[in-house]
């Protein structure tokens, strides 16, 4: 029986995003090992694709080469960006298989990897033309999302002033305990729609000094 050692990355962020999250490529690994062979290890590294030093790959490699196994991977974009390292693996003598195409050859693994890395390529060229046409007509990049947090911060500031209304001068000087009791007992919520905690209550103090 074929056996097969697993190799998975997550990037530090955006790992749970289009289907590219350690648990998705678990499921896909173990679905095809199911059909073919055994599982002897599994191996993951939470880095950027444009990083070619992987602990937990070299172990990965030095598992399949004790153990005359395959390595296998989800997707071959979930193993480099770079079509490279993909050759700089196969020239090894290692055995990859990528679960979402079993039947692939080595030779088509580094046509698809090529095929990937140009279209990053190209994309990323889009996108920086796209924003120096952007800057060349004078839009402030990011202007929206200053204006919206403005336009919070204002909104936060104005109910933090309306709600200190809402209490006399006796219950101000209590706690922040007793001061969030008392809002709830009059049925005032936050800007959410939720009922007050002591924290909560400190929040809008601090926001109005």
């Amino acid at each position: 029986m074929q056996r097969y050692v697993a190799y998975y990355r997550v990037s530090t962020s955006k790992q749970q995003r289009s289907g590219l999250g350690l648990a998705a490529q678990q499921n896909k690994v173990a679905n095809f090992v199911a059909s073919s062979g055994i599982l002897i290890g599994e191996f993951c590294d939470t880095q950027s694709g444009r990083d070619n030093d992987r602990t937990e790959l070299l172990r990965a490699l030095a598992l399949a080469k004790r153990e005359r196994a395959k390595l296998v991977i989800a997707r071959l974009d979930r193993f480099s960006r770079r079509v490279s390292f993909i050759a700089n693996m196969l020239e090894q003598g290692i055995s990859l298989v990528c679960a979402e195409m079993p039947n692939a050859t080595d030779f088509q693994l580094h046509i698809f990897a090529a095929l990937a890395q140009e279209e990053r390529r190209l994309i990323s060229e889009r996108t920086k033309a796209a924003l120096a046409e952007a800057r060349r007509r004078g839009k402030v990049l990011g202007a929206n999302g200053k204006n919206l947090a403005a336009k919070n911060r204002k909104a936060a500031d104005d109910f933090a002033f309306q709600l200190m209304r809402k209490l006399d001068a006796d219950l101000m000087r209590r706690s922040y305990s007793e001061i969030a009791r008392r809002l709830n007992t009059i049925g005032v919520q936050t800007t959410t729609g939720k009922k007050f905690y002591p924290q909560t209550v400190k929040n809008y103090l601090t926001r109005l000094s």
